[in-house]
C-alpha cells in the first residue's frame, strides 16, 4: 500500500517542488506555483497528467476517477512504483520548459558519462546529481552530506564515493 510519505519523498525528490498544506486537510505540491499532484483527506492522489496520460492511468486503475485535470486514484490502488511513474510525468507537465528539459534528459544519464563524477556512484545517484543539476565533482564540493543524501537515489554508498573521489583532488564536502 502506497502511503502520503512515499508520495511526499516521490514529489519532494523533483527540483523546485513545494509543499503546501498539511493533515488532516489536503497535502499540494506545486512546482513554479503550479500544482501537479495532492492528496486529499480521504487519501486520494490527484495526478494532473495530459489527458492522454490520465486516460492511461485510468485504464490500469479501475478505481480511479477522471477529473479537469487529470485523474484522481485511492493511494492505496497504486504501487509505489506506478505513483512514482505518474508523479514524474505530472511534475514534467508542469515544470518550466527549462527545468523540465533538464530533468527529462537525466532519464539517460548513465554512470560515468556525466562530467567528471564517478562511474562508481551508479545510475540511480548519477541521475539524481544530474536532475539537480549537479554534473561536476566541483559542484559536488559546494554540497553537505545531508545536503547530497538527500537527493533521493543519493545513498551512503554514492556519498562515500564521491568524498574519496573529492579527497583524491584534495577538495571535501561543504561543512553543514
Amino acid at each position: 500500500m502506497t502511503t502520503l510519505a512515499q508520495l511526499r519523498t516521490t514529489a519532494l525528490s523533483l527540483p523546485e517542488t513545494v509543499e503546501r498544506g498539511a493533515r488532516p486537510g489536503p497535502v499540494t505540491f506545486t512546482v513554479h506555483d503550479r500544482e501537479f499532484a495532492s492528496v486529499d483527506p480521504d487519501n486520494r492522489v490527484r495526478l494532473h497528467l495530459p489527458a492522454a496520460e490520465a486516460d492511461q492511468v485510468r485504464a490500469e486503475h479501475l478505481t480511479g476517477e477522471t477529473t479537469a485535470t487529470g485523474v484522481r486514484v485511492p493511494l492505496r490502488d497504486i504501487n509505489g512504483q506506478q505513483l512514482n511513474h505518474w508523479v514524474r510525468r505530472a511534475w514534467l507537465a508542469h515544470a518550466p520548459e527549462p527545468l523540465a528539459a533538464r530533468v527529462a534528459a537525466t532519464g539517460t544519464a548513465a554512470p560515468g558519462q556525466v562530467g567528471d563524477l564517478p562511474r562508481a556512484i551508479g545510475r540511480p545517484a548519477t541521475r539524481a546529481l544530474a536532475g539537480a543539476g549537479i554534473s561536476t565533482l566541483a559542484q559536488v564540493a559546494d554540497l553537505t552530506a545531508a545536503e547530497l543524501a538527500a537527493l533521493h537515489g543519493v545513498g551512503p554508498k554514492a556519498v562515500r564515493i564521491l568524498r574519496e573521489a573529492l579527497a583524491a583532488t584534495g577538495r571535501t564536502l561543504r561543512d553543514g
